[in-house]
């Protein structure tokens, strides 16, 4: 995910329109689908909104969507999609028709409404057009479409010199199908099937002439398919057996999840909704699920954004780890690739499906410029094994965890000198391989660029957590002596990494180590996140957290990921001074295991605050920095993907901070150390809590100086310990 500048780089840049969150798009994911309609449920076709259309498997399927009554657009009553995601509603009414002639139908007669899901690469539409007039009315509606077949790419911006051939339209009475061949020879088809049939089925549009006597409904349904390859077509179910089913398979996906509930309101919608945010994000693998990253940009697999999702969502739906795991092991490289900055050992960075990553114009099909998401495999293995006691999965699991392991110590110190680096090898891979990989993200104090290799601070904390969960995991599968070796090289790495990296002036840890082991001197969120991983000496862990909540790194809705004192901070840049949930839920955990809890609880309440100035109470990929301002909300980012697995995810974390919770399946015990919850929260409780092979529902109470613990039902031999 990069936001490059020069020639080269700007090939991949995003082109920042009108903000998404702020234009009232509204957003479906089902599987491998998406779609971005406006408020109405249309699909504009271009300018300010042209993110929107239907997608599947990395192409726009239809890029235009029209709905008019009577030749006019409709005024908007409401438009919201559910609680669970599922299903996108809209009420509107007709205005005066014809307008500026004698009217036939007063405006507000007639209702339209439409609701839309997704459910097996196609959008399923019912609507109803109801008459609360007196008399009966007859007039036309018509629904207009376009498919433009673009990549996401395309949309995003990136230039094509050549592409595919459109097909004539073919039609039928009560179908249309509009297709594209691509430049690698795969025919994409979007069909449209229209029940009952119009009156006019159209290459662009259907019209049909509604005959509506007073009181009566009139329902109408629109089905568009997405089909790739020379496959029949499979059968489109209608519209209720579809229903069934999608919300079927939404209900199964949440049954084994733990479920949480507050004394706030305001809190609560802001957990449902990131709930059900982190649901429509995942997708079903033959792996298991896996989370792509974000919609509309990055919804695709991403090795690091998943492995973190499914870290902070491990105490709510343990299953989702297990199958990013297996995902991630099933695409771990296994030979070395410079077109794709491959190497033995290492973790998918992004997988991406369309016409452009087939062909190579983009590069990433499948491709490994991330220099954390190996690291992160392991401590992901780690954590699935703390939380749940399956060593079964774990034995599965320990080669691919083994060759991440190696690469660490083979490929991931290029230069021998202790530290993980990077350096692009691919010809138009991306700069930087961190979670920060903006052309411009690392930089000295004097704004100079760092060149490579690079050694970023956060990464060495997850290659020592890497080596302390791969210790834990060796012990269990009985290897006693590569145990050791871990446990020796994250101790010597702990303490090189102090020595080379924190910087006094600086009051905590430098962002990175250049090419020439120089210090780049910056105060960024990075060096929050070596408190995550447990790097940051104990006795240099209060004077960081003083810093990340001072004034220039905490705007008042969270960290920024740069200081405001520094040369290249800019509040609406992607990664210098912008605010990121998921950056902000790392370190308050991080904040936790250094019991510095007011630090937590400054950081939990900001960001609650923030959902609460958020449409849907859904926190963005990221907003921008800028101070904080009295009567109004955190400033949205332009292109920010919303919503966004990692920060979906983000209250999960920050929740299970404020606790101190800590689940330990193989022992059957769930730990509270030095629990604590903001004054918004008198109550929470969470129910189903599974703990390896036993579940427990708990209710927890805000006291002047601690928690309060109350076991409300327990299944299977689970123990709880609080720390005061």
């Amino acid at each position: 995910m990069t936001k490059p500048a020069d020639d080269e780089e700007d090939r991949f840049q995003i082109l920042a329109t009108a903000s998404l969150t702020l234009s009232g798009a509204r957003v479906l994911k089902q599987g491998d689908t998406f779609a971005v309609f406006d408020r109405f449920g249309d699909i504009r076709p271009s300018g300010a909104f042209g993110a929107q259309g239907l997608y599947h498997d990395g192409a726009r399927f239809l890029s235009a969507l029209r709905l008019r009554l009577g030749g006019q657009p409709l005024p908007l009553l409401s438009s919201t999609v559910g609680a669970d995601n599922m299903v996108f509603v809209v009420d509107m009414m007709n205005p005066e028709l014809p307008p500026g002639g004698d009217v036939v139908v007063h405006h507000g007669t007639l209702h339209v409404a439409r609701e839309k899901f997704l459910w097996q690469a196609a959008c399923h539409e019912r609507i109803h057009v109801t008459n609360y007039g007196p008399d009966a009315v007859e007039l036309e509606l018509e629904l207009a479409f376009a498919a433009d077949f673009a990549d996401v790419f395309e949309v995003r911006g990136t230039r094509r010199d050549r592409r595919g051939a459109m097909h004539a339209p073919v039609l039928g009475d009560s179908s249309v199908e509009l297709a594209y061949t691509g430049l690698d020879g795969l025919v994409r088809r979007t069909r449209l099937g229209f029940d009952p049939a119009p009156a006019v089925c159209a290459p662009d549009r259907a019209l049909y002439r509604l005959h509506l006597p007073a009181r009566v409904t009139q329902e109408l349904h629109v089905t568009v398919a997405c089909e790739l390859g020379d496959d029949e077509p499979a059968a489109c179910p209608r519209f209720a057996v579809a229903h069934a089913r999608a919300a079927e398979r939404l209900h199964e996906l949440a049954a084994r999840d733990c479920t949480i509930e507050s004394s706030s309101e305001q809190f609560d919608d802001w957990i449902r909704r990131s709930l059900a945010d982190l649901r429509m994000m995942i997708t079903r693998t033959p792996a298991g699920l896996v989370p792509h990253a974000g919609v509309p940009w990055f919804c695709a697999p991403f090795g690091r954004d998943a492995i973190v999702t499914a870290l902070a969502a491990m105490w709510v739906s343990p299953d989702l780890a297990r199958g990013v795991l297996r995902f991630l092991a099933a695409t771990q490289a296994d030979r070395a690739d410079p077109a794709t900055d491959a190497e033995p050992g290492k973790i998918v960075h992004e997988i991406r499906g369309g016409e452009m990553a087939t062909l190579g114009e983009i590069p990433f099909r499948r491709y490994y410029g991330s220099v954390d998401a190996t690291p992160l495999f392991v401590v992901l293995a780690a954590a699935y094994h703390e939380h749940t006691g399956d060593g079964a999965t774990i034995a599965e699991l320990w080669p691919q965890v083994e060759r991440a392991l190696l690469w660490i110590e083979r490929h991931g110190d290029c230069d021998g000198d202790g530290f993980v680096e990077y350096g692009r090898r691919a010809e138009h891979g991306l700069v930087h391989h961190g979670w920060k990989d903006s052309h411009d993200a690392v930089f000295h104090a004097d704004g100079s660029p760092a060149e490579g290799p690079i050694a970023l601070c956060e990464v060495q904390g997850y290659v020592y957590a890497a080596y302390q969960g791969g210790a834990r995991l060796a012990e269990l599968l009985g290897d006693e002596a590569r145990a050791r070796v871990l446990r020796a090289r994250a101790e010597r790495l702990r303490a090189r990494f102090d020595a080379a990296f924190w910087c006094e002036e600086l009051e905590g840890y430098a962002l990175a180590l250049d090419g020439g082991k120089r210090p780049c001197r910056v105060r960024t969120s990075n060096a929050g996140q070596c408190l995550f991983s447990g790097i940051a000496l104990p006795e240099r862990a209060p004077r960081l957290a003083d810093r990340l909540l001072a004034d220039d790194m905490f705007s008042g809705w969270g960290i920024r990921t740069v200081s405001a004192c520094e040369r290249r901070y800019n509040p609406m840049s992607y990664h210098n001074g912008s605010i990121w949930p998921h950056d902000n839920a790392l370190i308050a955990l991080g904040l936790a295991r250094y019991n510095l809890k007011d630090h937590v609880l400054r950081v939990l309440q900001a960001m609650f605050e923030a959902s609460g100035a958020a449409e849907l109470s859904r926190l963005p990929e990221l907003f921008c920095g800028f101070p904080r301002r009295d009567g109004a909300g955190p400033t949205m980012y332009p292109v920010a993907c919303s919503p966004q697995a990692w920060a979906a995810t983000a209250p999960l974390l920050l929740l299970q901070a404020a606790l101190g919770m800590q689940v330990e399946g193989a022992e059957g015990r769930v730990l509270f150390l030095r629990s604590a919850l903001p004054p918004a929260l008198e109550r929470v409780s969470i129910r189903n809590l599974r703990v390896g092979a036993g579940t427990i529902d708990l209710a927890l109470h805000r006291h002047p100086e601690d928690v309060g613990i109350h076991i409300l039902g327990r299944r299977g031999p689970v123990e709880i310990v609080a720390v005061k």
